[in-house]
């Protein structure tokens, strides 16, 4: 490989973490991003468990599309293919989690299993497709968007975690604020665009 690839991969690896954060940027995974982001135990497992999932769809949808998928012309089954194998990687998450972290199993809720019609997983298997991603291409896309989207949860529970010793206006408590922090959070993220 030459040092062309790698330098390739950095700038998708920074893309996908900064420049085009799937929450603040692509506006994907907005339900989990907003539900879980109380605090940051349950935000950092959240991410966690965001991080296993898309980087293993990546994986596996990316091996479907170009073995199965692609050679057989059924490109276009690839959006029911994709939530197919999500679901089931969710499901044993699930079990994983539930085994061995039930606090954090609690603490999810109905957010974990919700990260099976989670867009942003969908989404980057998707994007992985669109833009001709090879496996490695599309290993480094889908574990950096999962880092993205985990710094984006753990910084918006940092916040919210704050907010919660302030004296807030009563209109503005609870999801208004919420609404306006990631609104500022997107901006300020919006500063990484001039970087690649």
């Amino acid at each position: 490989m030459s040092s062309g690839y790698f330098v390739n991969l950095l700038v998708i690896a920074i893309s996908a973490a900064f420049i085009n954060n799937v929450v603040l940027s692509q506006f994907l995974g907005i339900c989990s991003f907003l539900g879980i982001s109380n605090k940051i135990k349950t935000s950092t497992g959240m991410g966690f468990a965001v991080i296993f999932v898309i980087t293993l769809a990546s994986i596996i949808c990316s091996l479907i599309y170009d073995f199965i998928l692609f050679p057989l012309n059924l490109a276009y089954l690839n959006t029911i293919v994709f939530i197919v194998v999500i679901a089931a990687l969710v499901q044993f998450v699930e079990m994983i989690i539930k085994k061995y972290s039930p606090s954090l199993y609690d603490a999810l809720g109905v957010y974990l299993p919700l990260i099976t019609t989670n867009c942003a997983v969908l989404g980057v298997a998707l994007i992985n497709v669109d833009n001709n991603f090879d496996i490695v291409e599309s290993i480094v896309n889908g574990f950096a968007t999962a880092v993205g989207y985990t710094i984006a949860i753990v910084i918006l529970a940092g916040i919210r975690e704050r907010m919660e010793h302030n004296d807030i206006t009563i209109s503005f408590r609870g999801f208004p604020i919420t609404l306006i922090t990631a609104t500022l959070m997107a901006m300020a993220f919006y500063g990484f665009a001039g970087l690649i």
